[in-house]
């Protein structure tokens, strides 16, 4: 059987779903392509409010520095560590 996603969409998914609970929009996250809040990986406008959460409310320095990369995905993907961080 042919899988549905590849692992890389698979972790952009749960990834995107870690944002989303961290903004407190959890349970308006669905998976479809069309939900606003699975688009933090390809879109500024979504991603920044995350950014400004991470970097205001927690200090984190390694947000400013990989904005400053002005590169989408290294800001995602620091983004994404961050929360994992803050999670634990």
């Amino acid at each position: 059987m042919a899988k549905l996603f590849t692992d890389k969409q698979t972790d952009m998914i749960s990834d995107n779903k870690l944002i989303a609970d961290f903004m407190d929009v959890g349970h308006l996250y669905e998976s479809q392509s069309s939900n606003r809040f699975n688009n933090y990986h390809n879109s500024w406008d979504d991603l920044m409010p995350v950014v400004n959460k991470c970097y205001q409310e927690h200090m984190s320095r390694h947000i400013l520095t990989a904005l400053t990369t002005c590169n989408l995905e290294t800001v995602y993907k620091v983004v994404v560590e961050f929360i994992n961080e803050y999670n634990n």
